[in-house]
């Protein structure tokens, strides 16, 4: 079990602490090693901030910020398609999605909503879903990046060109996105430097320091490349 995972790395002394990826809806590693009372740090904001450390990137912010973009190019129609709902990031970037259509002054349409893709397949349904609808969205949201490239290959199937008939912005950075043809327009997450801050985060939290001092967010880096243009 994952506890006993745990407790073997701890009487191995291969691990004083631990960092969590991925904050999860029902976090089982969070209440083992609070049972065990064992300090870790999450890389995700948990949904209770009882006795959690943790650092994140505001995808909330990302996704808000996304739909404003287009509705500059003047979008009106535009769907959204968000990751897995096991974990709590799924919540904060849909939550941004609608904030940034009210924002926007657009109508939120429920059938222009997708959960749960989070592969390239499940996106490339998720984007035959939205595209097939009688009233298609000029854009495409997502929460992920992988999700989006689903959505290209959606579009092909359509005869849609990407960046003149549809327009796709997502989340992550990932290096297939660079290399997409059109370049995948995206908010950029450095990992690195995210990995970097947690493990001091977990260090400072072995040093004693309450969890309370030890949460932060930062921003995502908007990458504006060929895949959004202006609505048609």
């Amino acid at each position: 079990t994952l506890i006993e995972t745990f407790r073997q790395l701890l009487r191995e002394r291969k691990s004083d602490g631990f960092i969590l990826p991925r904050a999860r809806v029902d976090d089982v590693r969070v209440r083992a090693l609070r049972e065990l009372n064992v300090p870790f740090v999450l890389y995700g904001r948990p949904r209770e901030n009882q006795d959690c450390a943790w650092f994140d990137i505001r995808g909330e912010d990302a996704m808000h910020d996304a739909v404003v973009h287009l509705a500059g190019l003047g979008h009106r129609e535009i769907g959204f398609i968000n990751g897995g709902s096991v974990y709590n990031y799924a919540d904060l970037r849909r939550a941004g999605f609608e904030s940034g259509m009210r924002a926007s002054g657009l109508e939120i349409v429920p059938e222009r909503i997708c959960e749960n893709a989070v592969t390239l397949d499940e996106g490339a349904a998720a984007g035959a879903h939205l595209l097939d609808l009688r009233n298609r969205p000029t854009a495409i949201v997502c929460a992920v990046d992988r999700t989006a490239l689903g959505v290209y290959r959606a579009a092909a199937a359509r005869n849609l060109q990407i960046g003149r008939d549809l327009s796709v912005i997502a989340y992550d950075g990932i290096q297939e996105g660079a290399h997409a043809n059109p370049r995948l327009t995206t908010f950029s997450v450095d990992n690195r430097g995210a990995g970097a801050r947690l493990a001091q985060l977990l260090i400072e939290k072995l040093r004693g320091e309450a969890p309370e001092t030890l949460r932060e967010t930062v921003a995502a880096t908007f990458l504006q490349r060929g895949s959004t243009g202006p609505a048609p």
